[in-house]
């Protein structure tokens, strides 16, 4: 990770941990239980990496990152209720997340459930928000419009449906072809459409043009493969203990890329991908250096 990098990922995750802290209600609010299972999941570590791509799409527009913060927060609610509803014994019944007891293990199934709704919801009232901030009701109906797309059924959702759908190895009775689109179709939909939401939701706040938003969503697209393909094949190689996970995709046969195409061919197109999406963002000239190194963070990761 360079210098520049590694600035502005831990300037901007202290100062959405702040925003977050300070726009969620408080764990003594009624009801106290589901403001502390909220909070529970949201402030269990993490990244940030959402949020950072809102702040990064609207400053390669123009517009200062405090400007968007209510959004970029909105955006790790979004994240953190689809991981809250990702643990559960319905979905991938994971017992832990980031090294800590998962929500339902700690709060019940019923409560995590609820908490996630609630942190969906709530990001949309972040939203609206942030409009105000920014002074422009049609901006407000482009944000909203690229979220519940990123997010819903033609998005995210989407991508835990089909995935939902591969569980148990079903995956494993399908032709090759069919069983790479709807490896692609995973995740482009679970992983990507929400990456590529965030920047460009930034975009819209700063006013974007429309060949600016179009750059910004092929590089999300881009990076939110590799970033999935990275996933996939940490879960092979990578610590445990940095995970903060114990089972593996493999364990739970469970449809990835280094499962279709092995290790060394995944991280290859995931290198092609990281190629792709700065390309993409070169007609940004020098704004787009910060990007240009957060697709290559993306596969260099450890955790």
């Amino acid at each position: 990770m360079t210098p520049r990098l590694k600035n502005y990922l831990e300037k901007w995750r202290k100062e959405v941990d702040r925003a977050l802290d300070r726009f969620l209600p408080s764990e003594k609010a009624f009801p106290q239980v589901i403001h502390k299972a909220m909070r529970y999941s949201l402030f269990a570590g993490g990244k940030r990496l959402r949020p950072v791509l809102v702040v990064a799409g609207a400053e390669i527009c123009g517009l200062p990152g405090r400007k968007v913060l209510p959004t970029a927060c909105a955006m790790e609610l979004i994240h953190t209720y689809s991981l809250v509803h990702d643990d559960l014994p319905a979905m991938d019944d994971d017992d832990l997340r980031r090294g800590r007891p998962t929500s339902h293990k700690v709060f019940g199934e019923g409560m995590a459930i609820l908490s996630g709704d609630s942190l969906l919801t709530y990001a949309f009232d972040l939203v609206a928000k942030n409009a105000k901030m920014v002074g422009s009701q049609a901006e407000l109906a482009d944000v909203v419009h690229v979220i519940a797309q990123g997010a819903g059924c033609e998005g995210m959702v989407g991508g835990q449906v089909v995935d939902l759908e591969m569980d148990g190895g079903r995956w494993m009775k399908l032709s090759k072809p069919k069983q790479k689109e709807i490896l692609d179709t995973i995740h482009e939909k679970k992983t990507s459409a929400l990456i590529e939401c965030s920047l460009t939701a930034g975009a819209h706040l700063a006013g974007a043009r429309a060949p600016q938003v179009k750059a910004l969503k092929q590089y999300g697209r881009k990076i939110g493969l590799a970033f999935q393909i990275a996933d996939d094949v940490l879960d092979i190689v990578g610590d445990k203990k940095l995970l903060g996970k114990k089972g593996s995709d493999a364990q739970n046969k469970k449809l990835t890329y280094p499962a279709l195409y092995g290790i060394d061919s995944s991280r290859k197109r995931a290198k092609r991908l990281v190629e792709d999406a700065k390309k993409a963002v070169r007609p940004f000239g020098k704004r787009s250096a910060l990007l240009s190194d957060l697709a290559d963070y993306i596969i260099e990761r450890t955790y």
